[in-house]
């Protein structure tokens, strides 16, 4: 079994009311969040039993499951400029399409850089996410395309 543990030092008012953590992050990132994660670890997360569930089984809260992302940028030329470069096509399909926040990935598999966009249940879905997405950036159409991903759904 695989555990990761996450540890956040922030500074919250010190208040009674509760605050959400996953919504302050959200609010103060603007919904633009990068996680490096090793491949050896982020492959034993899409093998995990995350990708065994399905619409009945979705619990309450966050659920990963197997589902379909729009890859918009893959690249490992140019090493010094990798990063920023895929975080800027993820901020530029973000200002066309504000409906995508907090659904933007931006990470590496060294030598790689990928940006994708969505969480969609259905290649169906994701097909016509896709069109939309190449009629407004006809310049990078070319490297748009549907794969297979680890999706997050909240319930």
């Amino acid at each position: 079994m695989l555990l990761l543990t996450f540890s956040f030092v922030w500074g919250f008012p010190q208040t009674n009311e509760n605050v959400n953590p996953i919504e302050k992050i959200m609010e103060e990132s603007n919904g633009n969040i990068t996680i490096d994660i090793p491949p050896s670890i982020l492959e034993a997360l899409l093998q995990s039993s995350y990708g065994k569930k399905n619409g009945s089984e979705l619990k309450s809260g966050i659920n990963k499951i197997a589902g379909y992302r729009i890859q918009v940028f893959s690249d490992g030329r140019n090493q010094s400029t990798l990063e920023s470069r895929a975080k800027s096509r993820g901020n530029l399909i973000l200002s066309k399409f504000p409906k995508y926040k907090g659904q933007i990935y931006t990470f590496s598999s060294s030598p790689n850089w990928y940006t994708r966009v969505g969480n969609f249940r259905t290649a169906s879905e994701a097909n016509s996410a896709l069109t939309e997405l190449k009629k407004a950036f006809p310049n990078l159409s070319n490297e748009m395309r549907v794969v297979k991903s680890q999706i997050v759904v909240i319930k």
